[in-house]
């Protein structure tokens, strides 16, 4: 990086913890620092419900994404906006009204002490996994632009991120939130239009377009219905809206956001704006990898996007060949594209045999998957002075803002759910405030050890939604049972949780069936299980004939 751009990442970040610690003065207690007082205007929790959702991941691979795979992923997120008006019809009140720190809390009121202790677990599995990935998302830009090892960015992320977190609790973590959103629009319309300008002067924005449609790279609707497929309309909406069910109404992660809102009012309204804006924020982020695509159709791009790899293939005397076919393959695509739709047959198969160019060149690196790094590439090779920095602060701030509040979230289920509850009951305000300060700490030191398990992962994205979707199938399961089924008993909860966990994971290691179904069959076990459980284990009311 230029000069220009070491100041401007170096004068984003450090006004993103300085905003955020400035906004969370007086966080001196348990709820305000846990809860920020339940002062939060909607606007602040939904654009921090958003920067959570949209963390480094979303940046650097959902771009890569839509560049090897297209913009079908998009319908990952059509279930979206439905389970946002379920969400706020449903659980907000609930949770408001009840009074809780967190989502599992209200568990033990509906059911009992070890339904809590059970789910409040689960989560910090499920989210202790996750935590690790989203902050080694940061170290693939370091290691596009410095070759550093990630283990020292991991280290110098993870430090920042603890030391405002501990600091300012979720107050500090919501308004840095807010403000990281506004650099990531504006990081994210400067990367649209520069791979639009930097297209050849005789490439409108029009063939721009046709070049990616004819490389089906614009693609976000897929009517077939393919269980094994995990990208279609159909496991968006039926699919996508369960995953979303129990990641916006069950994972402390986002329920905490809208427990900081001043009233519930307020909070329905931060769920809303999402449900209205999240999918086309996704589908402009896709729409940017897509015109990366089509600018590396008439700029030739390396055969694999991560450095290293590359640079050591290129001393390999049997990768010339590769690198050969690659660059006939590149040049035929090249003039194909110029005379679309008439050479479209063409341009097809030059992109299949520059596709099995590439195929070889991570074969022969090792299997590497280099979808993260594409975007990577055409930032810092291709943007101008000053707006490189801008986006690296960018991807920086989105990891920061979901790994703080991650963190938050895990030290609040900690404290309230376990040391709380079951150590140390009747302590002072001080004690917990302490107690979650600590616990912070500790879960950033987490994140920091358990990264560098996020290299072998393959395309981020991905990765961490199939870990999610592994545990949100209880989560939703048991929320279910306690919000609309009345007959439903401790026993039938704490055991439908446990038999619905076993069915996922049977379900994904012994089938073909794509992640985005199993919140859905996880939850639809967890409700049958725990109702049949509960029929047997119900005690009969004082007088009641015995069968």
């Amino acid at each position: 990086m230029r000069p220009l751009d070491w100041f401007a990442m170096a004068f984003a970040l450090a006004g993103l913890v300085l905003y955020g610690l400035w906004r969370s003065r007086g966080s001196n207690t348990t709820s305000k620092y846990l809860l920020a007082g339940k002062t939060m205007p909607w606007y602040a929790m939904a654009l921090s419900i958003m920067a959570t959702q949209a963390s480094a991941i979303t940046f650097i691979s959902t771009t890569g994404q839509a560049y090897v795979d297209g913009m079908r992923f998009v319908q990952f997120y059509f279930g979206l906006p439905l389970a946002m008006i379920i969400i706020a019809a449903v659980a907000v009140a609930r949770f408001h009204h009840s009074g809780v720190y967190t989502a599992y809390e209200y568990l033990e009121r509906r059911f009992d002490a070890r339904t809590r202790a059970l789910v409040s677990l689960v989560f910090l599995i499920a989210r202790g996994i996750s935590v690790g990935v989203a902050l080694y998302a940061p170290s693939v830009v370091m290691t596009v632009i410095l070759g550093w090892p990630d283990r020292w960015t991991t280290l110098l992320v993870g430090s920042v991120v603890v030391a405002y977190t501990v600091s300012g609790g979720i107050a500090a973590v919501t308004w840095t939130d807010v403000l990281q959103m506004c650099i990531m629009t504006f990081g994210l319309i400067a990367a649209l239009l520069t791979a639009v300008w930097l297209m050849p002067a005789d490439v409108s924005f029009r063939q721009a377009i046709d070049v990616a449609g004819a490389a089906s790279r614009l693609n976000p609707l897929v009517w077939r219905l393919d269980f094994d497929d995990r990208y279609n309309i159909w496991s968006g909406l039926l699919g996508g809206m369960f995953l979303m069910l129990a990641y916006f109404g069950c994972d402390q992660s986002q329920v905490q956001r809208y427990l900081t809102g001043k009233s519930v009012a307020q909070s329905k309204l931060s769920l809303l704006f999402n449900a209205v804006a999240k999918i086309p924020m996704q589908f402009f982020i896709l729409f940017i990898g897509a015109m990366v695509f089509s600018f590396y159709t008439f700029e030739k791009p390396p055969v694999l996007f991560k450095q290293d790899d590359m640079a050591r293939l290129q001393q390999r005397a049997d990768f010339a060949p590769v690198q050969r076919r690659f660059d006939e393959a590149w040049t035929a695509r090249r003039d194909a594209a110029r005379a679309l739709p008439e050479q479209g047959a063409a341009f097809r198969r030059a992109q299949s045999d520059l596709d099995g160019a590439r195929a070889e060149a991570r074969h022969m690196a090792g299997g590497v998957n280099d979808t993260n790094y594409v975007f990577l590439s055409f930032v810092t090779r291709y943007m101008a002075p000053g707006l490189v920095g801008v986006l690296i602060a960018m991807i920086f701030g989105a990891a920061m803002s979901t790994i703080s509040g991650e963190i938050n979230s895990l030290a609040t289920v900690t404290v309230i759910d376990h040391y709380k509850r079951f150590y140390r009951k009747n302590e002072s305000d001080t004690h917990y405030l302490v107690a979650s300060r600590w616990a912070t700490a500790f879960w950033g030191l987490y994140a920091i050890i358990t990264a560098q398990f996020g290299k072998s992962m393959g395309s981020l994205i991905e990765a961490v939604n199939q870990l999610g979707s592994l545990f949100y199938g209880g989560l939703l399961g048991v929320f279910t049972l306690a919000f609309f089924f009345p007959s439903a008993t401790g026993a039938g909860a704490f055991w439908g949780v446990l038999i619905g966990e076993g069915v996922v994971f049977a379900v994904r290691y012994y089938t073909d069936i794509a992640f985005l179904w199993s919140p859905l069959i996880g939850g639809a076990t967890v409700v049958a299980s725990g109702m049949a459980i509960s029929a047997m284990t119900r005690k009969p009311a004082p007088g009641a004939p015995r069968a």
